[in-house]
């Protein structure tokens, strides 16, 4: 993201928006799409610096039944993060919740 104003995923073209969580759900896609990874970091963003909608919607199916994830509707400002903190899993090689 260095050097740029907005960052746009991979993905973006594919699903039309970026995946975001709350601290409280991270270690779902952690431990989903990136087991075994000791090289993650987690972005803290400021939402009033968001400059697209942002929609709650359903996961995959194996998340928890009634849980919604934040996705983003258009490019992450960079301006929006506020904190890039380190995300590592415990011993067990396992994603937990991080500490904020």
């Amino acid at each position: 993201m260095r050097g740029q104003d907005r960052y746009v995923p991979d993905s973006y073209e594919e699903v039309g928006f970026v995946h975001l969580s709350t601290p409280q759900q991270v270690h779902l896609p952690a431990n989903r799409l990136f087991a075994g990874r000791d090289d993650l970091v987690l972005l803290r963003l400021d939402p009033a610096r968001l400059a697209a909608p942002v929609r709650w919607e359903p996961g995959v199916p194996t998340d928890p039944q009634s849980m919604t994830f934040p996705h983003l509707y258009g490019p992450l400002p960079v301006a929006a993060v506020t904190a890039v903190l380190d995300y590592r899993p415990g011993p067990d090689g396992v994603f937990g919740v991080p500490r904020m």
